[in-house]
């Protein structure tokens, strides 16, 4: 039994990320190709199916998108179709909280989620690893005792969810570990602890 047990467990140790990598490759496929509507399949252009198309195609408009709206004229449409999305109630609200975090999150030059920190959650000698994600603005900031950032505490093992946090800047910790690195340490539960990043 023991014998069964641990070439099983050796056996599920190669297997899970493998298995776990492919269901997210798929899943990600799958989420690109429900994008496509019928008549733009391989089977309604081409009359054969071919995998992979739809997301062939979704990445090229994404792209094409991205090059129309880099000049002069791109972005004067763009700036009307947000415009026309604006006048519409609950269309506006969903699109522009989605549109901030977005801006935020994906642009070259932001901040967010680019650096690391260790801060106690949730509770006083309970520490946890924090990702930065600015700071506090608006009315929040004269409501503030002291001078905070903000951070956002994920979940373990799933990061997407999690808490936001302002706390004030002197209890948060900077890390050297990279992003990813941090990232990884949170899925694992603390199994793959982080090598140590080389000096500069």
């Amino acid at each position: 039994m023991r014998f069964f047990k641990r070439f099983f467990i050796t056996g599920l140790l190669v297997w899970i990320p493998l298995v776990i990598t492919v269901w997210v490759i798929m899943l990600l496929i799958h989420t690109l190709e429900s994008f496509v509507p019928t008549f733009l399949s391989s089977e309604a252009l081409f009359g054969i199916s071919l995998p992979g198309f739809s997301v062939i195609l979704v990445l090229v408009v994404v792209l094409l998108t991205g090059l129309v709206t880099a000049n002069l004229i791109g972005r004067t449409l763009f700036e009307q179709w947000e415009k026309l999305l604006g006048r519409i109630p609950l269309v506006r609200s969903i699109y522009n909280s989605v549109k901030q975090v977005s801006d935020t999150v994906l642009a070259p030059n932001g901040q967010a989620f680019r650096e690391a920190v260790l801060v106690e959650y949730p509770r006083k000698g309970a520490w946890t690893i924090a990702f930065l994600t600015g700071a506090p603005g608006g009315e929040v900031v004269g409501k503030l005792p002291v001078e905070c950032v903000s951070v956002y505490v994920p979940t373990t093992p799933n990061p997407t969810s999690g808490f936001f946090l302002m706390l004030p800047r002197s209890d948060v910790v900077k890390l050297d570990m990279t992003v990813d690195a941090a990232l990884k340490y949170i899925v694992s539960m603390g199994v793959v602890v982080p090598t140590e990043r080389p000096p500069l």
